[in-house]
């Protein structure tokens, strides 16, 4: 039962085309999107699980906080992470995947995919694999159940303009594993078929609360990008359009990628985190409501992925 219990802690941390734009263009980047400023937090674990002292990063303005204090973006920042504090049945833990880490004269974030361990009293040994995930948001801390970790997240930003692509620098690190694996904590790792890819995604949404709270969504813009191999450098001003109105008949169109969603959740209007369910394509000349954005180290759901799939990323901007 113990176990059980603790792989659920371990669990609910866990769980959180390239193509150039001519002619004159505007670009416009994210707040704190040149990742030079981050909150650092300094939490301690409880005791039955090792009582460690970790560091937790936070895209934000530069401060720190201390003590094992539930975090809500600071300084006007719109980045969530899957850096999260969990309080489980009265045992702190974190989850710690996104990284500052040094860009030439600044900071950069890096997003790593990773075997997240705890030893409870020296003895029962739990692992979950959890990716490296950066996204427009905010995460609900703590986090107080396996359950609760999506609906923890609320995804994406109100947003009403309409770019033409999505720009940022980036480096990766791929292992060369044919294979996945899913590693839950409940049992060992288990081989998932295909290799894994960092991926940054992009959705335009025009959403809809009715009279009970529901959210109901338009896909507006679609960008989807996959990195599959590593990079010997940084790549930098990688450009990507987005595309605009029902992109099903589009030349690499992907479903499981680029079509509809309904796994995501918000805060609708009364404070209440709801599935925000895409029910159609809006016309190409839509107007969106909303904005979400996620980069992330590994694409195949939660706990599946390949450990030390390294994802890097810096000055994300949105160009018109």
């Amino acid at each position: 039962m113990k176990k059980i219990m603790l792989s659920g802690i371990v669990m609910a941390v866990a769980t959180l085309s390239c193509l150039p734009v001519k002619g004159q263009e505007k670009v416009v980047p994210f707040k704190y999107g040149n990742m030079d400023h981050w909150v650092i937090r300094n939490i301690k674990e409880s005791g039955i699980i090792g009582g460690n002292q970790k560091t937790v990063y936070a895209v934000g303005p530069n401060m720190t906080i201390n003590g094992n204090i539930p975090y809500t973006n600071k300084g006007g920042s719109p980045w969530g992470s899957s850096n999260v504090l969990a309080h489980v049945s009265g045992i702190y833990k974190t989850n710690n995947s996104v990284f500052r880490d040094k860009h030439g004269s600044g900071y950069c974030a890096k997003l790593v995919t990773h075997i997240e361990k705890v030893k409870v009293l020296g003895l029962i040994n739990i692992k979950v694999l959890a990716a490296g995930s950066l996204f427009l948001g905010n995460v609900r801390e703590p986090i107080t159940s396996t359950k609760d970790g999506p609906k923890a997240i609320n995804w994406g930003i109100p947003f009403t303009a309409r770019p033409k692509a999505l720009r940022f620098d980036y480096k990766t690190s791929l292992p060369h594993a044919a294979n996945r694996i899913k590693q839950n904590g409940f049992s060992g790792a288990s081989t998932v078929a295909g290799r894994d890819h960092a991926i940054a995604v992009l959705y335009l949404q025009k959403r809809h609360e009715d009279a009970k709270g529901n959210i109901t969504a338009k896909r507006v813009g679609t960008m989807v990008v996959r990195f599959g191999k590593s990079t010997d450098r940084w790549v930098e001003d990688a450009t990507y359009t987005i595309h605009y109105g029902d992109i099903r008949h589009m030349a690499g169109y992907q479903a499981a990628t680029m079509g509809l969603r309904s796994t995501d959740y918000a805060r609708n209007s009364k404070g209440k985190s709801v599935p925000v369910k895409e029910v159609g394509w809006a016309s190409a000349n839509e107007k969106p409501t909303h904005l979400i954005l996620q980069f992330s180290s590994s694409d195949g759901g939660a706990y599946i992925g390949t450990p030390g799939n390294t994802l890097w990323i810096d000055n994300v901007a949105l160009v018109y």
